[in-house]
């Protein structure tokens, strides 16, 4: 039965990665909840989808802060800001919550300035001790830019973060005696910390967690910075020897460089080498059902219409073994699609699309409607 997994928690009704959004996922019937992870100052892993604060927080609205505005370049992105790793742990607690994307959730934003933001400690406690009796839910972290705050990032002062948030993942689970490898998915965008993961910290650490391999833009022709792995390129520019932090790579690919994209690990040379490291994918929905073309990266999602064509990375990745959680399904009508005959599909519609080309779960932001479909599927397959 395919997996339900809350994005930020259920964000499509309450703000994003805070516990009462997490609390609400589970109620709703999610199996795991998923929480990004950025450090603060002194090390302490906390859940908000970036490192800079004012999207999601009530940060710019405090005076006492006001001087720790400043611009960072993360992973090639510049931005403008307040950034949690020049906040202590102590300070994150006083700040509240708010909704990321109030035009399109303007009832999420009746929250503002209710919640806290949550350490992934807290995240994990949730999860163990508010399962409901029938049921255990999980947790499924994202290391966000894990190569900057361990190599390349700066603090406001100028100080290197030097911070392992893989490590410190783990850590966090073993502390909070959370390593059932049934209830953890950890996953990246990058390849490198994944690779860390699977060949030196778990088995330092004694864990064996499955871990999934984020996929950006497929589409071989996009020059958008999501078609590249940010860590390779970093790497690259290092001077790094590649072979020796990507052993294999270069073998089954014929080629390793900063040019390598998302595009080569999902062909079947490349998947084959994932599956060697990793349990599963996760890949970006609009690469796996494919629209016509020019209008996947149009600005209006509901205009957008499905061609009918699948990429075949599904049907190889399932041939290997590997599981694949797709993201991430919206049901605003902001996010919504239209099928090959151009009639307006709706969030249930998507998934069941994704469930019948062998998605074996799904990141979903209204986690009650995509339970409900999952129920739903499942009472069909019941025999009379």
């Amino acid at each position: 039965m395919p997996i339900v997994i809350a994005h930020r928690g259920a964000s499509g009704y309450l703000p994003e990665h805070t516990l009462e959004a997490y609390r609400l996922a589970i109620d709703q019937g999610a199996d795991f909840i998923e929480p990004d992870l950025v450090p603060s100052r002194d090390g302490v892993l906390i859940a908000r989808h970036e490192n800079e604060l004012s999207d999601s927080t009530d940060v710019a609205q405090r005076p006492e802060f006001s001087a720790r505005k400043t611009r960072k370049t993360v992973d090639g992105v510049e931005r403008h800001g307040w950034f949690s790793e020049d906040f202590s742990w102590a300070e994150i607690q006083t700040l509240f919550a708010r909704e990321r994307i109030p035009h399109v959730r303007p009832a999420n934003a009746a929250h503002d300035g209710r919640y806290r933001i949550p350490s992934f400690a807290q995240v994990v406690a949730l999860a163990r001790d508010g399962s409901p009796a029938h049921r255990a839910i999980g947790v499924y972290p994202e290391t966000k830019h894990p190569r900057y705050f361990e190599h390349d990032g700066r603090r406001l002062d100028g100080s290197a973060i030097g911070c392992d948030t893989s490590a410190k993942l783990l850590d966090v689970l073993l502390a909070e005696r959370f390593t059932d490898p049934r209830r953890v998915y950890i996953q990246s965008f990058e390849l490198a910390n994944l690779l860390r993961l699977s060949r030196q910290l778990m088995p330092a650490r004694g864990v064996q967690l499955p871990l999934i391999q984020l996929l950006g833009e497929l589409d071989p022709q996009s020059a958008r910075a999501s078609s590249c792995p940010a860590d390779l390129r970093s790497h690259a520019l290092a001077d790094a020897v590649l072979d020796d932090v990507y052993p294999g790579l270069r073998a089954a690919l014929g080629q390793l460089d900063a040019g390598l994209r998302y595009a080569d690990l999902a062909s079947r040379r490349g998947l084959a080498w994932l599956s060697g490291h990793v349990a599963g994918i996760g890949p970006w929905k609009n690469s796996i059902l494919l629209r016509h073309q020019g209008d996947s990266l149009s600005g209006s999602a509901h205009s957008q219409r499905l061609s009918g064509a699948v990429h075949p990375v599904m049907s190889q990745a399932r041939e290997l073994g590997l599981q694949v959680h797709p993201y991430t399904l919206r049901a605003e009508a902001q996010f919504l699609c239209r099928d090959e005959l151009g009639e307006p599909m709706r969030v249930e519609d998507e998934i069941q699309r994704l469930l019948d080309v062998g998605a074996t779960g799904f990141f979903i932001d209204q986690p009650d409607r995509g339970s409900a479909l999952r129920e739903a599927v499942n009472q069909q397959a019941l025999p009379p």
